[in-house]
């Protein structure tokens, strides 16, 4: 199984020298490559292999000497993610492949493991190109390496993904299972009843996100001014990203070390951003990043994780009896069966009814 350590990078100046060639590099590199497989298609109707551009680089760093500035493992890997996207975008599953700006967006590049160029010592890093940096090491890395990735984030932080191979032993069986329903105004309710708020990071943090925006939109673009306001703004944002994803990774690690069986709804999140009354409430409150990492962590814990059809009647229909109301408005809240007179909580009812049919499917 593999996973991944992410540490806060400090790199001195000529080494934040070599870490932007590189990322300029690997922005060259897949724009070049992606403007060929599109002008290909566009002349003779057909996709370039991956093989056809890797033998090119070679000659590459021969015409444009600056390649051969930068980690020649980290070039190889930016074609292998360009390949990468090509066929998740044939198969369905990402939009097609975009040119990359070299603008305030987040920037990365990565380094596969060869011959020992990547090592970790107490407070210092090596890398490719860049020998040894010096960085916050807060989790010992448990594994063998398979590469590092380092990125740059619009407020100017540097960090390094260090990715390994390891074996993890799953943890002792438990009796408990749980039903999830996800919502807007509770996060989660469980089907013991807990219910876990909604901490609504970004609508709190909105006015003052308003207020330094505006400030931003007043200065002159490209500009000292317009830069330091800009770098201002990214850390509100990237602040509110990692309240959410502190957050998110407490609840999914909680959840998933308590449970055996964990079900949850199948959710189109992608359909439901459609509504634009509702669509930057379901982008703050981040069901699909919550999903994945309670995913990931559930297989390293030796849980099960099954998905009901998204469908399935979970709120309309009584947990007690059965019995499956014609409508159910979104305004009602709590409501009694009509036939063996139980009294539900809405959400509470819909998350025992997804447990039960979760359990019923996996059976």
């Amino acid at each position: 199984m593999n996973k991944a350590y992410k540490f806060r990078l400090y790199p001195n100046e000529k080494q934040r020298e070599v870490i932007e060639k590189s990322f300029g590099c690997s922005r060259f590199i897949y724009n070049h490559f992606l403007n060929q497989r599109n002008e290909v298609y566009k002349d003779e109707k057909r996709c370039v292999k991956y093989t056809e551009q890797q033998n090119e680089l070679p000659s590459m760093k021969n015409e444009f000497v600056w390649l051969k500035e930068v980690d020649s493992t980290s070039l190889q890997m930016t074609l292998r993610n360009l390949d990468t996207a090509f066929k998740n975008f044939f198969e369905g599953r990402a939009d097609r492949p975009k040119f990359k700006s070299k603008r305030y967006n987040y920037r990365t590049y990565t380094s596969n493991f060869v011959n020992n160029n990547i090592d970790i010592r107490k407070d210092k890093i090596k890398l490719p190109k860049l020998k040894w940096v010096k960085v916050k090491i807060h989790r010992y890395v448990e594994g063998r390496i398979i590469n590092a990735t380092v990125s740059k984030t619009p407020s100017g932080k540097y960090f390094v993904s260090i990715c390994v191979e390891t074996e993890t032993e799953p943890l002792e069986k438990v009796t408990e299972n749980i039903g999830i329903d996800l919502g807007l105004c509770h996060f989660a309710i469980l089907s013991n009843g807990e219910k876990i708020d909604n901490p609504k990071y970004l609508k709190k943090s909105l006015n003052i996100l308003a207020k330094e925006q505006r400030k931003l939109s007043s200065k002159e673009k490209g500009s000292n001014n317009f830069h330091k306001q800009r770098v201002k703004v990214a850390r509100l944002h990237e602040r509110v990203a990692n309240q959410r994803l502190d957050f998110i990774h407490k609840l999914s690690k909680r959840i998933a070390y308590e449970n055996q069986v964990i079900v949850l709804e199948d959710l189109a999140v992608k359909n439901m951003m459609k509504n634009d009354k509702l669509a930057q409430s379901i982008l703050d409150v981040s069901w699909y990043k919550f999903v994945t990492m309670l995913d990931y962590k559930a297989k390293w814990c030796g849980r099960k994780i099954h998905k009901i059809d998204r469908w399935y009647p979970s709120s309309k229909s009584c947990n007690n009896c059965g019995h499956v109301l014609e409508e159910m408005p979104l305004h009602i809240r709590a409501w009694k069966c009509p036939k063996c007179d139980r009294i539900h909580d809405r959400d509470i009812n819909a998350s025992k009814n997804i447990l039960k049919q979760g359990l019923l499917e996996i059976a």
